[in-house]
C-alpha cells in the first residue's frame, strides 16, 4: 500500500488498484494549502465521524469523483441529502468485501454529530484487509480497552494514531494503545492543525522508541514521490 498525508487525520491510500481517501478535512487547514482538492482522485472515502474537521471537503470530493462513501448509517444518510450519489452504510462491529479488500467498522470512543447539529452516529474507525495485510485507522478516540480485542483478534501491520491529546488521545495514551493492539508501526494523526493539538515531534519519536515502537510522522503531500509504502 502506498500512503500520501493530506494533513490532521487525512490519507490516501493507494491499494489493489484502488485510490481510498479518509477523513478529507483539506481545504480549511493552513497545513495543507499545497493540497489541491480539485486534482483529488479517489475510489472511495471512509469518514470516521462527522465533526468538520474531517469532513469538510466530503460533498464536493464525493460529487466531483464520484467516490463511494462508506461511513455510518447516519452519516451516509446526511451525505445523500447533501447531493453524494454513492454511498455503502456501515456500523460498529460490521465488515464488507470491497473490490480493494475488506472494511471492519470498529469503536472510537468520541463524541460525533453532523455540520448541521444533527446526530452523526457512533464515531467510530476501520480495519481495513488489503494486498494481504491489516492497517487499524483508530479515528478520533480515546484510549479503550477494546483496543486489547483487536490485538488478540488481528495482526495488524500498520496502526494510524491519534497523537494530538486534548480532543483524542496523546502521546502517552498512544503507546498504550499500540500495545494493545501489539502493532510496532505507527503513523500519527491528529496533531499540529490546531493550537489545542500542537505538540513536540521529537520527543513524540522518541517516546515510541523508549517504547521499542516507531512512530512516523509524514509529509504533507499529494506528490506521489512522496508517498510512503507501507
Amino acid at each position: 500500500m502506498k500512503v500520501n498525508y493530506f494533513g490532521h487525520s487525512c490519507f490516501l491510500l493507494q491499494a489493489a488498484g484502488k485510490r481510498i481517501l479518509i477523513d478529507p478535512f483539506i481545504s480549511p487547514n493552513e497545513l495543507a494549502r499545497d493540497i489541491n482538492i480539485d486534482e483529488i482522485v479517489c475510489d472511495y472515502i471512509l469518514v470516521s465521524h462527522g465533526h468538520s474537521d474531517h469532513v469538510a471537503d466530503l460533498i464536493d470530493i464525493a460529487k466531483r469523483t464520484g467516490a463511494t462513501i462508506i461511513s455510518s448509517f447516519e452519516l451516509v444518510q446526511w451525505a445523500s441529502k447533501q447531493g453524494a450519489e454513492k454511498v455503502h452504510p456501515m456500523n460498529l462491529g460490521g465488515s464488507w468485501d470491497f473490490d480493494f479488500g475488506n472494511v471492519k467498522m470498529t469503536y472510537a470512543a468520541h463524541s460525533n454529530s453532523l455540520p448541521d447539529g444533527s446526530y452523526g452516529g457512533t464515531a467510530g474507525g476501520f480495519l481495513v484487509k488489503t494486498e494481504n495485510k491489516t492497517y487499524y485507522y483508530s479515528g478520533d478516540t480515546a484510549l479503550i480497552s477494546d483496543m486489547k480485542l483487536l490485538g488478540e483478534l488481528y495482526d495488524i501491520d500498520h496502526a494510524f494514531l491519534c497523537i494530538g491529546d486534548n480532543f483524542t488521545m496523546g502521546v502517552d495514551d498512544a503507546i498504550i494503545a499500540a500495545k494493545f493492539i501489539n502493532c510496532k508501526k505507527i503513523i500519527g494523526m491528529h496533531y499540529d492543525t490546531f493550537g489545542y493539538i500542537k505538540i513536540d515531534e521529537e520527543k513524540a519519536k522518541q517516546k515510541f522508541e523508549d517504547a521499542g515502537l516507531k512512530l512516523t510522522l509524514m509529509k504533507i503531500s499529494d506528490k506521489p514521490e512522496d508517498a510512503e509504502e507501507i
